[in-house]
């Protein structure tokens, strides 16, 4: 099967946009978003979307963290199987909010998704710290997730829309990969609220998942003036504010307009439309793109199972093989998270340079064959406590960008239309295969007190990743580079 590639535009001197009775417009908003340098507009658009990856990654570090407190807590006693239900519960939450939140972000808009899923977060995380049961904590879990799921859709699909495209694959991976962020910040709250000689046993796990609320609340102020993507605008019908808004940001970047009549900008004719019919979005997603779907969908599931097996229950490995106290897990964490954090900042550019293809092959492949030897040292005894963590802060190096461009992937290479639900379904369908059966899965093999049990989960997280990487290399898109109009029109494209 061929390589599905979108028709180039045809490349014509800008015109300003003009409404006309049939509502066809003609727009060079695409163009002129990529051709804008990188500036104080894009960096503040960058931390103010992407802190949305230093919630969940303080979020399911304090959920791995916590582990031992809650088996420890007065009131919970949770069993190792209760930690994988919860954990599930969880992802189970992030994958029916992408799907709910990611349809609304397409037809009603990226910024007012902004606010619903953070409200969502905020209440539900804090709602986790009054958990008083298994049932409550799992309920609180899912809902969180829920909030965050649906954030990955909105933030996602806003970044691409807004950063030029020279910048599009390195700035992507860094903010997923500042998720590692947040994993560093959970994993010293962690360190300082579970110590028992400053706070009691049942009484600091619940603080700890204040701080999320906290910080949430912050994120709502630093959202208020981040603007609606422009191409979203420009396609459901508002092409004036759409014009305005990037006036604005042209402004802010260059001091002025940009001159439109240099005939450097491409002009693109699109049919206005209010909504894209779930039949079109079914027939995009799984007829005309299904080979896209296709890598999205095993990316996605590779990475989810590798990173929510291992991540989720990397405490209970240092506690239950290694003797690590639950208040010292947090030490062992920070490494881990400089390793994840460094992979995208160091290895980012090699992506819009070296290309797509070639980067994710390589990624996704040695993230697996490291797994694969770590867990063998790991099931034969050859690894402390220092040296499992090191282990694991080499793999995720490469794991981390290598997650990132999973959802790279799946947010570039579909109609802008359909982007924020393709993030969506993929998300969902790869979190419900590989990251819903990840955490509980490795619970159950983790309670055998089983390193060979253990080690045979490791063994198919790493056949994932290497099945993963195959397929990146033979049907990636190579989309470095190019604008998002270029790799896949827009559905309402006019010849």
């Amino acid at each position: 099967m061929e390589l599905q590639q979108s028709p180039a535009l045809n490349y014509e001197p800008a015109a300003p946009a003009a409404a006309a009775a049939d509502r066809i417009i003609e727009t060079s908003i695409p163009s002129r978003l990529d051709a804008l340098p990188w500036s104080g507009f894009h960096t503040r658009v960058v931390l103010a979307l992407g802190i949305t990856w230093i919630l969940d990654g303080l979020e399911v570090t304090l959920a791995g963290a916590l582990s031992g407190a809650l088996k420890q807590s007065p009131t919970l006693q949770f069993s190792n199987l209760d930690l994988g239900i919860a954990n599930s519960a969880y992802l189970a939450g992030a994958v029916l909010g992408a799907l709910g939140f990611g349809w609304l972000t397409d037809r009603i808009g990226r910024k007012k998704l902004f606010f619903i899923t953070l409200a969502v977060y905020l209440s539900a995380t804090a709602a986790t710290a009054l958990s008083w049961d298994i049932a409550s904590y799992a309920l609180f879990r899912f809902l969180t997730g829920a909030g965050i799921g649906g954030e990955y859709t909105a933030i996602n699909s806003t970044i691409q829309e807004l950063v030029p495209a020279r910048y599009r694959g390195w700035t992507d991976l860094v903010i997923n990969g500042s998720f590692w962020i947040g994993a560093a910040m959970g994993a010293v709250a962690a360190i300082v609220l579970l110590d028992p000689a400053l706070i009691g046993p049942d009484l600091g796990w619940r603080l700890a998942y204040l701080i999320g609320a906290a910080i949430g609340l912050v994120v709502l102020l630093m959202r208020m003036w981040i603007p609606e993507s422009p191409r979203w605008l420009m396609i459901h019908g508002r092409p004036d504010q759409a014009h305005a808004i990037v006036d604005d940001i042209e402004r802010s970047v260059i001091g002025g307009d940009q001159d439109a009549s240099a005939g450097r900008f491409t002009k693109i004719r699109l049919k206005m439309r209010d909504h894209t019919p779930i039949s079109e979005v079914v027939h995009t997603l799984f007829s005309a793109y299904r080979q896209r779907a296709m890598v999205g969908l095993v990316l996605m599931s590779a990475q989810a199972f590798f990173y929510n097996a291992i991540f989720f229950t990397f405490a209970l490995v240092l506690t239950d093989f290694y003797g690590i106290s639950a208040d010292h897990v947090g030490w062992y964490l920070l490494p881990f998270a400089a390793g994840n954090f460094l992979g995208p900042l160091l290895l980012g550019r090699l992506f819009d340079t070296l290309g797509r293809r070639t980067m994710i092959t390589f990624t996704y492949g040695i993230s697996g064959v490291l797994l694969a030897l770590s867990g063998y040292l790991f099931s034969i005894g050859a690894l402390s406590a220092q040296g499992q963590t090191i282990a694991w802060m080499v793999i995720f190096f490469f794991a981390s960008p290598a997650a990132s461009a999973a959802y790279l992937t799946v947010s570039e290479t579909f109609p802008l239309e359909v982007r924020a639900l393709a993030i969506a379904v993929f998300y969902a369908v790869g979190t419900g295969i590989g990251g819903v059966i990840g955490p509980a899965l490795f619970g159950a093999l983790i309670d055998t007190g089983s390193r060979t049990s253990v080690f045979a989960g490791y063994l198919l997280g790493a056949v994932l990743m290497i099945a993963a990487a195959i397929v990146a290399w033979r049907y990636a898109v190579a989309a470095e580079r190019k604008s998002l109009e270029h790799i896949a029109r827009p559905l309402a494209f006019m010849e």
